[in-house]
């Protein structure tokens, strides 16, 4: 199928690493020019320099997401290499749970900033850009946002947080003709397990093949980069044209939720 994401200009948090770069390197594929952003330099560069020479218009910004006025660098330097904004992806995360007991206010106030105000802010900042071009925003999210379990805060409460503004979000922003959709992830590979594996001296294959046989997931195996690329690819594109205010799970069926 043919996105029509060609000449197409989209800002991707979180994208140096695990499911971001994956999705940078598909939106590159379709012909998209790509503006993403990390904490860290070494992984910037060589995700730019990797996405460059697939032949990839990228731009790659050292940015905290927490911090206002490097989500405000990272859109202008969008803006000024391009003129254009077509598609936000809100994708900066950690993994974050543990019980309540467990957890202080600073644990709150530090994932609530990472997951949601960022997110907020990367959206009002380019809601008048994206109306302009009949654009659109996808927040990354996870299954716990619908289907909290024990242990799983603050993580769970910021992720449901996430699904609310992209509910209220579509309906104040299809009117400007922007959509807003949400992607909430299962276990999917990513940079985060890629490490775990590394720390506890594990093979990233082991440990997808434990995840994937241990956890409950029906389809029996841990979700691929790419199918996470593809799905926001798609929801990023004309082709989804119709699609807005939803939030669509990629986790095999394990969650409990529709």
């Amino acid at each position: 199928m043919e996105l029509e994401l060609d000449g197409k200009t989209v800002l991707v948090t979180g994208g140096s690493d695990g499911l971001g770069r994956a999705l940078c390197r598909r939106l590159v594929a379709e012909g998209a020019r790509v503006a993403f952003c990390g904490r860290d330099t070494g992984r910037i560069e060589a995700t730019r320099a990797a996405l460059e020479a697939e032949g990839g218009d990228i731009a790659g910004v050292v940015a905290d997401v927490t911090r206002p006025e490097d989500i405000a660098r990272f859109v202008e330097t969008a803006l000024e290499r391009w003129g254009r904004i077509d598609g936000v992806v809100n994708n900066a995360g950690r993994s974050a749970a543990k019980p309540l007991t467990d957890t202080t206010d600073e644990d709150f106030d530090g994932d609530l900033s990472l997951k949601l105000y960022a997110a907020a802010r990367l959206c009002r900042l380019t809601l008048e850009h994206l109306g302009a071009n009949g654009g659109s925003i996808v927040n990354v999210l996870a299954i716990g946002g619908k289907a909290p379990g024990a242990g799983s805060m603050p993580t769970s409460v910021s992720r449901a947080a996430g699904m609310a503004l992209t509910k209220a979000l579509s309906k104040e922003a299809g009117p400007r003709n922007v959509r807003v959709n949400a992607v909430l992830i299962g276990l999917v590979e990513s940079g985060q397990w890629d490490r775990l594996a590394a720390a506890s001296g594990t093979s990233v294959e082991q440990l997808y093949e434990n995840m994937g046989r241990n956890s409950g997931i029906p389809l029996g195996r841990v979700g691929r980069a790419e199918e996470f690329a593809d799905l926001v690819a798609f929801l990023l594109s004309p082709r989804a044209g119709y699609v807005s205010g939803t939030a669509i799970n990629l986790d095999g069926g394990l969650c409990a939720v529709v």
